[in-house]
Protein backbone atom coordinates (compact mmCIF):
# COMPACT_ATOMS: atom_id res chain seq x y z
CA UNK A 1 0.00 0.00 0.00
CA UNK A 2 1.10 3.47 0.50
CA UNK A 3 3.08 5.49 3.47
CA UNK A 4 2.40 8.83 4.63
CA UNK A 5 4.25 11.36 6.42
CA UNK A 6 2.98 14.98 7.85
CA UNK A 7 4.89 17.55 8.69
CA UNK A 8 2.99 19.00 11.94
CA UNK A 9 3.48 22.77 13.22
CA UNK A 10 2.14 24.09 16.23
CA UNK A 11 -0.62 20.62 15.69
CA UNK A 12 -1.46 22.10 12.47
CA UNK A 13 -1.02 19.94 9.62
CA UNK A 14 1.25 21.55 7.00
CA UNK A 15 1.52 19.27 4.06
CA UNK A 16 1.05 15.48 3.46
CA UNK A 17 2.59 12.82 1.48
CA UNK A 18 1.81 9.52 0.26
CA UNK A 19 4.30 7.15 -1.42
CA UNK A 20 4.46 3.84 -2.00
CA UNK A 21 7.74 3.83 -0.01
CA UNK A 22 8.99 5.00 2.48
CA UNK A 23 12.88 6.25 0.89
CA UNK A 24 14.98 8.68 -0.23
CA UNK A 25 13.20 9.78 -3.24
CA UNK A 26 10.09 10.13 -1.41
CA UNK A 27 11.55 12.12 1.41
CA UNK A 28 13.47 14.58 -0.94
CA UNK A 29 10.13 14.85 -3.03
CA UNK A 30 8.18 15.68 0.37
CA UNK A 31 10.66 17.61 1.91
CA UNK A 32 11.67 19.68 -1.57
CA UNK A 33 7.42 20.59 -1.91
CA UNK A 34 7.14 21.71 1.94
CA UNK A 35 10.14 24.32 1.46
CA UNK A 36 8.69 25.38 -1.43
CA UNK A 37 5.28 25.88 -0.61
CA UNK A 38 5.83 26.78 3.23
CA UNK A 39 9.72 27.93 3.28
CA UNK A 40 12.26 26.31 5.84
CA UNK A 41 11.22 25.43 8.96
CA UNK A 42 13.03 26.16 12.54
CA UNK A 43 12.18 22.66 13.94
CA UNK A 44 11.19 19.16 12.45
CA UNK A 45 9.67 16.27 14.20
CA UNK A 46 9.81 12.96 13.02
CA UNK A 47 10.61 9.27 14.09
CA UNK A 48 14.10 7.85 13.52
CA UNK A 49 13.64 6.40 9.51
CA UNK A 50 17.06 6.67 7.79
CA UNK A 51 15.99 8.51 5.00
CA UNK A 52 14.00 11.45 6.77
CA UNK A 53 17.28 11.51 9.14
CA UNK A 54 19.63 12.02 6.08
CA UNK A 55 17.13 14.46 4.18
CA UNK A 56 16.47 16.86 6.84
CA UNK A 57 20.39 17.04 7.73
CA UNK A 58 21.00 18.03 4.05
CA UNK A 59 18.01 19.92 2.95
CA UNK A 60 17.57 21.26 6.49
CA UNK A 61 20.77 21.86 8.06
CA UNK A 62 20.16 24.82 10.39
CA UNK A 63 16.78 23.54 11.34
CA UNK A 64 16.14 21.56 14.90
CA UNK A 65 15.38 17.86 13.75
CA UNK A 66 13.49 16.17 16.67
CA UNK A 67 13.87 12.02 16.92
CA UNK A 68 14.00 11.82 20.50
CA UNK A 69 11.63 8.84 21.75
CA UNK A 70 7.83 9.76 21.89
CA UNK A 71 8.54 13.33 20.02
CA UNK A 72 6.54 11.83 17.38
CA UNK A 73 3.90 10.80 19.46
CA UNK A 74 1.52 13.77 18.54
CA UNK A 75 1.99 12.63 14.42
CA UNK A 76 1.25 9.05 15.49
CA UNK A 77 -1.86 9.84 17.16
CA UNK A 78 -3.44 11.83 14.50
CA UNK A 79 -2.51 9.21 11.93
CA UNK A 80 -4.29 6.59 14.50
CA UNK A 81 -7.43 8.40 14.23
CA UNK A 82 -7.04 8.14 10.54
CA UNK A 83 -6.09 4.86 10.49
CA UNK A 84 -9.00 3.80 12.86
CA UNK A 85 -11.73 4.99 9.83
CA UNK A 86 -10.18 3.46 6.98
CA UNK A 87 -9.81 0.20 8.84
CA UNK A 88 -13.27 -0.85 7.88
CA UNK A 89 -12.70 0.13 4.46
CA UNK A 90 -9.69 -2.51 4.40
CA UNK A 91 -7.33 0.27 3.30
CA UNK A 92 -7.08 2.52 -0.19
CA UNK A 93 -6.54 0.70 -3.42
CA UNK A 94 -4.85 3.58 -5.12
CA UNK A 95 -2.18 6.45 -4.36
CA UNK A 96 -4.55 9.13 -5.39
CA UNK A 97 -7.48 8.01 -3.34
CA UNK A 98 -4.90 7.38 -0.56
CA UNK A 99 -3.83 11.36 -0.93
CA UNK A 100 -7.15 12.91 -1.42
CA UNK A 101 -8.57 10.89 1.78
CA UNK A 102 -5.52 11.81 4.10
CA UNK A 103 -5.36 15.39 2.47
CA UNK A 104 -9.15 15.97 3.74
CA UNK A 105 -8.76 14.04 7.03
CA UNK A 106 -6.00 17.19 7.68
CA UNK A 107 -7.95 19.86 6.52
CA UNK A 108 -11.07 18.69 8.96
CA UNK A 109 -8.70 18.36 11.96
CA UNK A 110 -6.84 21.44 11.14
CA UNK A 111 -10.55 23.31 10.99
CA UNK A 112 -11.59 21.08 14.46
CA UNK A 113 -8.53 22.65 16.36
CA UNK A 114 -9.56 26.25 15.25
CA UNK A 115 -6.76 26.79 12.46
CA UNK A 116 -8.65 28.92 10.11
CA UNK A 117 -10.85 31.33 10.66
CA UNK A 118 -13.94 29.77 9.47
CA UNK A 119 -16.64 29.13 12.02
CA UNK A 120 -14.74 30.14 15.24
CA UNK A 121 -17.40 32.66 16.08
CA UNK A 122 -19.82 29.53 16.28
CA UNK A 123 -21.26 27.92 19.53
CA UNK A 124 -18.85 24.99 20.83
CA UNK A 125 -19.74 22.32 19.46
CA UNK A 126 -20.90 23.90 16.07
CA UNK A 127 -18.00 24.96 15.18
CA UNK A 128 -17.07 22.14 12.03
CA UNK A 129 -21.15 22.34 10.84
CA UNK A 130 -20.10 26.45 10.93
CA UNK A 131 -17.47 26.19 9.08
CA UNK A 132 -18.90 24.23 6.44
CA UNK A 133 -21.49 26.64 6.22
CA UNK A 134 -18.45 29.26 5.02
CA UNK A 135 -17.12 26.92 2.79
CA UNK A 136 -20.48 25.75 0.84
CA UNK A 137 -20.92 29.66 -0.14
CA UNK A 138 -17.41 29.89 -1.86
CA UNK A 139 -17.86 26.78 -3.34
Amino acid sequence: MTCSDGIFGTDKVIDVFVSRQRDLRAATMFFTSVITVHGAPAEITTDRAHALVRVVSELLPDARHDTTQYANNRVDADHGRLKARLRPMRGLKRDRTASVVIRGHAFIQNLRRGHYELGFDARPGLTLAAAFDKLALVV
